[in-house]
């Protein structure tokens, strides 16, 4: 068994709630570990509920809204890093087909698999 650490074993035991806006698309279990991951940051806004980064995920419940209790009703969109096969359509798209240079908010990071692993441990396929 891999070593999980604390941050990405509630994905791996299916522990996260997952709330709409969520990502629509393949539901196929990726083949292999991408060479990057998204990772969302803290300058994610949720975009007031409307994120259209969720909208250009290709993978079904790989990016999906949470609520931030600090601040409701506000939330933020997260990533389920065992799901991201590391395409960067989340960061190259906006509403209507624009594109953009990235999030708006520069809310989301794409950050190598072996950087990722480091600081959060070895993840499974």
């Amino acid at each position: 068994m891999p070593d999980i650490t604390p941050e990405v074993a509630p994905f791996l035991n299916g522990e996260v709630a997952k709330y709409e806006p969520i990502s629509e698309g393949t539901n196929t279990r990726r083949k292999r570990k991408p060479h990057i991951v998204a990772v969302i940051n803290d300058m994610c806004t949720g975009c007031s509920g409307s994120p259209a980064c969720v909208e250009y995920c290709p993978v079904a419940e790989c990016m999906f809204w949470v609520p931030d209790p600090e601040h409701e009703p506000f939330g933020k969109i997260l990533v389920d890093p065992l799901l991201c096969i590391g395409c960067k359509l989340c960061t190259s798209k906006g509403p209507d087909g624009a594109f953009l240079e990235g999030c708006p908010w520069d809310a989301i990071d794409m950050v190598p698999l072996a950087e990722f692993e480091a600081q959060y441990g070895s993840m499974p396929f």
